[in-house]
């Protein structure tokens, strides 16, 4: 049960660490691209400014759903359940 415990806790480690690098990246990559956009034409950087906003939100719910799936796996694990209920003895039998 320790190793799955162990595993679970890496596995978390991992998805919420790489959803937030690559929220990270996709931030840095679409706040560049909206300033190359604002300086080459700056009369639309208010429509530019609108989008990014929207998109910059959307990339954060990505990574607020890896923390949320990343905490349901740490405190409500269900391959715990799982390894208890194939590794207890048969009651009644």
């Amino acid at each position: 049960m320790e190793t799955v415990i162990g595993f679970t806790a890496i596995a978390v480690a991992l998805l919420i660490g790489l959803g937030a690098l690559g929220v990270g990246i996709g931030m840095g990559l679409l706040g560049g691209r909206f300033l190359e956009g604002a300086a080459r034409q700056p009369e639309l950087a208010p429509m530019l400014q609108t989008k990014m906003f929207i998109v910059v939100a959307l990339l954060d719910a990505v990574a607020m759903i890896g923390v949320g799936i990343g905490l349901f796996f740490a405190f409500a694990n269900p391959f715990i359940a799982q390894l208890q209920n194939a590794t207890a003895p048969a009651v009644g039998g």
